[in-house]
């Protein structure tokens, strides 16, 4: 069970789609307003940990059309994340958002999101420590939501902590790009990721 939750936590705290655009939220329009985002978030991967326990996941994605639909997908919502941040408080009239991402966007990116099926299948599918699947299943899920929660506030907190520091409009339209570039690497690394894997 703890190398179950040494897992967990290795796999959830490295950047990825949804940490990266939790800290990217918090960094351009604070803590409250991300944390509706991280709830979608939360709501999200509980979605996405269903589908793989009950196999529903392992059908839909044995598809190579829908694996590419579900990677283009992604990648789209996260380079239109990236620029909500990037320009977060912006007058660029076609890019300004006046709202942040709430909570239908933090579901639709885990609904989409590669890493949360691959991260849910490597826990679900494997470290077995119940001889009960069951009771190892509802343990699991415990266990993840109880790493899961405060990794994801943490890194919320963190970029709410750059948003309250008072920074001139410059270094915070800054600091947002920033943001939104660390989350464009990402995208990028799972496209050169994807395209080796269909190329394999």
């Amino acid at each position: 069970m703890l190398t179950f939750a040494a897992a967990v936590f290795f796999l959830i705290i490295t950047p990825g789609p949804g940490v990266l655009s939790t800290a990217g939220l918090g960094a351009a329009y604070g803590f409250r307003p991300g944390l509706r985002y991280v709830t979608g978030l939360f709501i999200g991967t509980n979605l996405v940990a269903l589908a793989v326990i009950s196999g529903v996941a392992a059908i839909v994605l044995s598809v190579p059309v829908i694996r590419t639909v579900l990677m283009v997908a992604s990648i789209g919502y996260l380079i239109y994340l990236a620029a909500r941040i990037a320009f977060a408080g912006s007058r660029i009239a076609f890019i300004e958002a006046k709202a942040p991402p709430a909570i239908l966007a933090g579901i639709a990116l885990q609904a989409i999101n590669p890493k949360a099926y691959a991260v849910n299948t490597t826990l679900f599918a494997g470290f077995p420590f119940a001889d009960s699947l069951a009771v190892e299943t509802i343990a699991k899920l415990l266990i993840v939501n109880a790493i899961w929660i405060p990794i994801h506030l943490g890194w919320l907190y963190a970029g709410a902590s750059l948003h309250r520091l008072n920074l001139s409009e410059a270094a915070q339209r800054r600091i947002n790009i920033l943001m939104a570039i660390s989350m464009l690497l990402v995208v990028a690394l799972a496209l050169y990721s994807g395209l080796k894997t269909n190329g394999t």
